[in-house]
């Protein structure tokens, strides 16, 4: 089964799934997260992040 990359509008404490898929690109590092594991993001940057390092990167960098 092939995996598809889903679009993701994200919300203060929770996501909108617009285009259904199993995963998001983290905005940092371009890894794979899948939706279930999604746990990090920017929402006024709409950005996903797939742990707290690429986070606190990306947040450090916009200073």
């Amino acid at each position: 089964m092939t995996k598809k990359l889903a679009k993701i509008k994200y919300l203060p404490n929770n996501f909108q799934i617009i285009e259904p898929g199993d995963y998001v690109e983290c905005a940092v590092s371009g890894k794979k997260i899948n939706l279930e594991n999604l746990t990090y993001w920017n929402v006024d940057l709409q950005e996903p992040y797939f742990s707290y390092k690429e986070a606190f990167k990306k947040r450090e960098d916009l200073k």
